[in-house]
């Protein structure tokens, strides 16, 4: 794209007032901007470029601070590394990269003999001994200025590579299968599929999902590796457009499980591994509002199923029944209890693992088959975040599982299930001599407007004194949809932030599923405004209690955290000196309407149904963020970023959102990449650029980028 030099002023791109109406339940809307929809039109294209050019220009003065940003989080990453090796089969899996490449490389090295359960520890810089490489992510990409990688699994037997790439960053993959014996692929191409296909068992066939028109996974596919993809045989169609599908192998290998799941309601079928053709056999025929998740385990020879679901219990319990007869007998093997909201349960040859929520934390514990009885796995710090993952043996004698926190960065451990003894594999390298004790964190509690206790975690580093001793600049983030957690989290680049003396604080609201299920119902459907108002209270404390000042508080979420950044900036935009807005959903009641467009459907029951209910779309549109922009406000700086090629929220609601904005001469600016999707840029170094462009910004708000 050709930009006009620097020392040109550019002005705000004016996007052209060209009225639709939009007409539901006897109210009538005009909408200026909808005609950014056409993306294919170079009229919006030119439209978008301008905006970029914009930015690009009004961005200028913090080239310098962009780079010292970036530098300094590629200063603190130990560029040429290995991830912890995870044993499946006769081989040790891992991953590598390399200073100077964008992607990862997958690798593998045999074991040492069948008793080999402790990784070997690998070091950067030097060859493994036996190492093959299985896909090399940089050659894989070259030539494309995007690159994602949906699938990748290997056969059982270590044979076949079965790998799905995304070079568009539309989220469709293209599925191929690699002979790991000659490193050369096999003729099977298969276009168009969602992330997650896997091989069978046996390695003979592959199981793989596509989408319908409207970008839903709506059917699972069955090919057999060596044959043409126009022969694969359908195993599985949902028509129900509320639902998506998903499928995946038990890790016993005994059945194929078919998902089908809306928001609030699954239907799991199992299919005999051994007999992929025959018909899918329905767990427990789907109810309206009942959620479950089913694995297999084989308890005193017996082959059942483990089910976490919430038919009568709201926050879940955990049930094992027969897998010959699932609709029968339920043995309570872990009991609701209100608060206590239980996850998932990941079974194994000789116990299980359970991951729940208690007090705003993630837990686990390892589940006796024999008993019933679970022992909680124990972590020091007020705030972490833990779970099992990594662990497709059947069999093993420990569980691998990643830890981390606000202050302690990734973890890998292996917990020996019969010492009860964790074993530290890795905790990643933090380079720069970054001490976890220099920085503080905490959990406060915020009373809502009705009376609500909300939770706040709140980060900052020590030498600039405690939070509350003097107004700081402080960096607030939230999300609140989708039962989503915030989890306490390490970022490499967040501490660019905190050494210039910013505080980071993460509001807990409503809509997500940090408090347990109903903290989640209380922020969607007719409660969503709760998420918004839970968030300004947040913000209304932090100010009121002295750790910081409207004038040094800027706002950031992304996607639906986007909707929750449109909404507060015009409920409360005196309370924010900026708001960063990532692929923000803020056109929400415009998209929800609009059957045709990708998830809509399934979306209904998140944010309700406007198109056939009256009330619904009143209330919708009461906090959509683009049709509540106020005249007469004076809006805090807001900077927009989204993607052309993002599936999932359109570029176009931020593109409309950013051209009322300026409307009502809201000082507004808009990035638009080009080549990316919903996650934004490819590559681990555009993606420390894409973050570096952000943090400047938001320093720059601050008043911190003279540093």
């Amino acid at each position: 794209m050709t930009r006009e030099p620097s020392s040109t002023p550019l002005s705000a791109p004016v996007a052209p007032a060209r009225p639709t109406l939009r007409r539901h339940h006897g109210d009538e809307v005009r909408d200026d901007y909808e005609w950014l929809r056409a993306k294919e039109d170079a009229e919006v294209i030119a439209h978008l470029e301008a905006e970029n050019a914009f930015t690009e220009q009004r961005t200028a003065h913090l080239a310098g601070l962009r780079q010292r940003i970036f530098d300094e989080i590629k200063a603190r990453t130990l560029e040429t590394d290995l991830s912890v090796p995870t044993r499946q089969g006769a081989w040790w899996y891992y991953g590598r990269t390399v200073e100077g490449k964008q992607y990862g490389i997958q690798c593998r090295a045999p074991l040492a003999g069948p008793d080999d359960w402790t990784p070997p520890v690998l070091t950067p810089g030097v060859d493994v001994e036996g190492e093959s490489v299985l896909l090399d992510g940089n050659v894989e990409a070259d030539g494309h200025e995007f690159f994602s990688l949906g699938s990748f699994d290997v056969s059982t037997d270590g044979s076949r590579l079965l790998y799905g790439v995304d070079v568009e960053g539309d989220e469709r993959y293209t599925l191929r299968v690699r002979d790991l014996t000659t490193g050369e692929d096999l003729s099977d191409v298969i276009e168009n599929t969602s992330a997650g296909a896997s091989f069978s068992p046996d390695g003979r066939y592959v199981i793989y999902t596509t989408v319908d028109d409207a970008w839903r996974p709506d059917t699972v596919w069955l090919h057999e590796v060596g044959t043409d993809a126009a022969a694969d045989a359908r195993l599985f169609h949902e028509p129900d457009e509320r639902y998506w599908v998903g499928a995946g192998f038990t890790r016993s290998e005994k059945y194929l499980v078919i998902e089908v799941g809306s928001s609030i309601t699954t239907e799991e079928y199992l299919v005999e591994a051994t007999d992929l053709r025959s018909e899918p056999r329905s767990i427990w025929p789907r109810r309206e509002g009942v959620e479950y998740s089913a694995t297999h385990a084989v308890v005193g020879g017996e082959d059942v199923l483990y089910i976490v679901h919430n038919d009568g219990a709201l926050d879940f319990e955990l049930v094992r029944v027969a897998a010959s007869d699932p609709q029968g007998e339920r043995d309570v093997v872990l009991a609701h209890t209100p608060g206590r909201r239980v996850l998932d349960m990941s079974a194994f040859r000789d116990w299980g693992v359970v991951s729940y929520r208690r007090d705003g934390l993630s837990r686990m514990g390892i589940l006796d088959y024999a008993t019933g009885s679970i022992d909680e796995l124990a972590f020091e710090e007020e705030l972490y975040t833990a779970g099992a993952g990594g662990n497709p043996e059947w069999a093993p004698p420990v569980v691998r599982l990643g830890y981390g926190s606000f202050l302690t960065p990734g973890t890998v451990y292996d917990y020996d299930v019969a010492a009860r003894e964790l074993h530290l594999r890795k905790r990643q390298p933090v380079l720069g001599g970054y001490d976890p004790s220099a920085y503080g964190q905490r959990r406060e509690w915020v009373t809502a407007s009705d009376g609500t206790h909300v939770p706040v975690s709140i980060v900052w580093k020590r030498s600039f004194g405690e939070p509350g001793n003097a107004p700081r600049p402080l960096h607030l983030y939230g999300y609140g949809s989708y039962e989503h957690s915030i989890e306490p989290g390490f970022s490499v680049a967040r501490l660019s932030m905190l050494d210039r003396g910013v505080v980071f604080a993460v509001a807990h609201v409503r809509g997500g599923g940090e408090l347990g299920r109903q903290w989640y119902e209380d922020g969607k459907l007719q409660h969503k405004r709760n998420t918004f108002t839970d968030f300004v209270a947040v913000a209304r404390h932090l100010i009121d209690t002295g750790v910081t000042a409207p004038d040094r508080l800027v706002a950031e979420g992304g996607s639906a955290g986007g909707l929750l950044m449109g909404a507060v900036a015009n409920l409360a935009p005196e309370l924010f000196a900026g708001i960063l807005a990532d692929v923000p959903f803020v056109d929400a009641l415009t998209t929800i309407l609009d059957p045709s467009l990708p998830l809509t459907v399934i979306e209904w029951d998140e944010w309700g149904d406007p198109l056939h209910d009256a009330e619904v779309y009143a209330y919708m549109k009461s906090y959509t963020p683009y049709e509540n922009v106020r005249e007469g406000v004076t809006y805090p700086r807001i900077l927009a970023t989204t993607s052309l090629n993002d599936t999932r929220v359109y570029y176009v609601e931020p593109a409309k959102w950013v051209a009322r904005l300026r409307e009502v001469g809201a000082d507004a600016l808009l990035k638009c990449e080009m080549v990316a999707g919903h996650g934004g840029v490819s590559g681990r170094y555009n993606s420390w650029q894409q973050r570096a462009f952000e943090l400047a910004w938001l320093l720059d708000v601050l008043g911190l980028a003279e540093d």
